[in-house]
């Protein structure tokens, strides 16, 4: 329905008529919104949302209750829960799930609460697995009665699995949990493994005073067991009474597990994944840092989720606007009601999580208050004036010291990477200087011949350009150049890689202009200046770093 616009736009209308008598007036309101978004973009497909990003990882709440009740997840007292008809049923999860997989979900988490307490996982699970194209089912599970269910749930089809620990102490346990269970959830682990589970991802919350002292602790657990360990930083949640001085930071844990083990090194990551990966070299297992607080990872994310109740969250931290796919389903609304429904949900998801922006905030205050230049104040710079004198507070920029001072960064502790950086730019040209390069024609010469070999030279000698730049030994550099005869622009890709205790995205930047430079340089006397145009040089990528790898969208 959703391949061609001009087709979902003749069906709207029947689609409409047909299902207005039984789906309510909010849900018609939304329909209608998303068919005026058809109507003014080329939008076809429900799972991208404005900002460019495609969801294809759904995860699906199974039941509110949990057989723990974990200090930084709920009050003591427990939460109100929705009435058990309230709850999705089995085969609304599926049927849900099937409209997600049709559209493109291709991974399925189940959660909570804590799923394992409902008694038809099983069938969830197998009836998931029947769905063509979807690629994996995972469950998050506090294993607690893991080690009876686990052979019954890897036979229905189950994939992967994350265990939340947070402790490896025994009374620990009993503390932030408020429950006993801590050697069934440590044999759990272990049965895990035996079974062939290849990571057993374990998520362990880190609180300042509370298990911070057990990081390396973790670290040993990925030692000769292929177990990923997962921290992640203490978020707010209702009832858990956040407070800032309890969050551990992603760059205060690598820290302290670099105190221990110095050889710390990044892995790659998947554009879409949320845990920074790292691994001590000899190691089976790794850890990865999950970093919603200090760095978040907005502008890649690919997740959905659906509530045990049957609403679609399009954020975590959402807390309006959730479309109830439960009651449509329930008022008999079809699949393509559904799907818009789903389509106008996803096209509002806003660029970045309210809770992320509320604490860089709150960061950045209090550090101006304290004269305290930190990550949050990166690329910012403010003139302050006292007693009526100018007085300018820097920020963390890299190349500028804590007087304000030009400054090269030392980078002799860092530890080599692999490094790949990718650039591009654009050089706009008219009819006349497009059909002239086309034919070879320029009196300079061969313009992309020219203009490419400068851009790898000046790749090569960026130090010698840009001040403060380190000099790299580059391994690769290449700049490719297309002629786009119909819009009469050259588009221009640089790609350069090292292996180094730096970046080369400068070195990439350097080579586009360069060579877009070139270009306007070959052909300025074929006519006027007003007639060329360098725009959009831009970094396309960059991976290997210490503060993790860059996608533009």
């Amino acid at each position: 329905m959703f391949r061609k616009i001009n087709t979902v736009k003749s069906i709207l209308g029947a689609v409409y008529s047909s299902t207005e008598a039984f789906v309510s007036s909010n849900v018609s309101r939304r329909v209608q919104r998303f068919r005026k978004l058809l109507n003014k973009t080329d939008n076809n497909d429900i799972l991208t949302d404005s900002f460019g990003r495609r969801h294809t990882y759904l995860r699906i709440s199974i039941t509110e209750r949990c057989n723990l009740r974990c200090l930084y997840c709920m009050p003591a007292e427990g939460v109100k829960l929705t009435k058990n008809d309230g709850i999705l049923k089995t085969d609304e999860i599926i049927k849900i799930a099937e409209l997600f997989v049709n559209e493109g979900v291709n991974k399925i988490r189940l959660t909570g609460g804590e799923p394992t307490v409902r008694k038809d996982i099983v069938d969830i699970i197998a009836g998931l697995k029947q769905l063509p194209n979807l690629k994996q089912v995972a469950i998050t599970t506090n294993g607690l009665t893991l080690t009876r269910q686990l052979p019954s749930l890897q036979y229905a089809g189950l994939d992967a699995i994350n265990i939340s620990l947070d402790t490896l102490r025994e009374n620990r346990f009993e503390q932030f949990t408020r429950r006993k269970g801590w050697s069934r959830v440590m044999t759990a682990i272990d049965l895990a493994i035996q079974l062939g589970y290849n990571p057993v991802k374990i998520n362990c919350v880190v609180m300042k005073g509370s298990n911070d002292d057990e990081i390396i602790d973790f670290v040993n657990l990925t030692k000769d067991r292929p177990i990923d360990v997962r921290f992640i930083e203490y978020m707010p949640f209702q009832g858990n009474e956040w407070k800032e001085n309890k969050m551990v930071s992603f760059k205060a844990m690598k820290d302290l597990i670099r105190d221990t083990y110095p050889d710390l090194q990044r892995l790659p990551n998947e554009y879409n994944d949320t845990s920074k990966a790292y691994f001590v070299p000899g190691f089976t297992g790794q850890v990865g840092f999950i970093t919603s607080m200090s760095d978040h990872f907005c502008n890649s994310c690919n997740r959905l989720r659906i509530t045990a109740d049957g609403n679609l969250k399009v954020c975590l931290f959402e807390g309006k606007g959730e479309v109830s796919l439960r009651d449509a389903l329930r008022s008999g609304a079809s699949n393509d009601v559904l799907k818009e429904m789903i389509g106008e949900a996803v096209w509002r998801k806003k660029k970045q999580h309210a809770v992320t922006k509320k604490y860089v905030h709150l960061r950045r205050y209090k550090n101006f208050q304290n004269n305290i230049p930190r990550q949050y104040l990166m690329d910012y710079v403010r003139l302050q004036f006292k007693n009526g004198t100018n007085v300018r507070v820097f920020s963390s920029l890299s190349h500028v010291d804590q007087s304000g001072k030009a400054s090269m960064v030392d980078v002799g502790s860092k530890n080599e990477t692999k490094r790949i950086a990718i650039a591009r730019g654009i050089v706009q040209v008219n009819s006349t200087i497009s059909k002239l390069i086309a034919e070879n024609n320029v009196k300079k010469g061969d313009v992309l011949s020219v203009a490419q070999l400068a851009g790898i030279m000046a790749a090569k000698r960026t130090s010698d350009l840009i001040p403060l730049c380190h000099p790299l030994p580059l391994s690769y550099a290449n700049v490719l150049l297309r002629l786009n005869e119909e819009l009469h622009c050259i588009e221009i890709t640089a790609e350069v890689r090292c292996t180094g205790k730096t970046g080369v995205e400068m070195e990439a930047l350097t080579a586009v202009s360069i060579a877009a430079l070139t270009i306007y340089d070959m052909c300025k006397y074929a006519a006027s200046p007003k007639s060329m145009k360098i725009s959009d040089i831009e970094l396309v990528s960059k991976t290997g770093g210490t503060k993790g790898d860059f996608f533009r969208n």
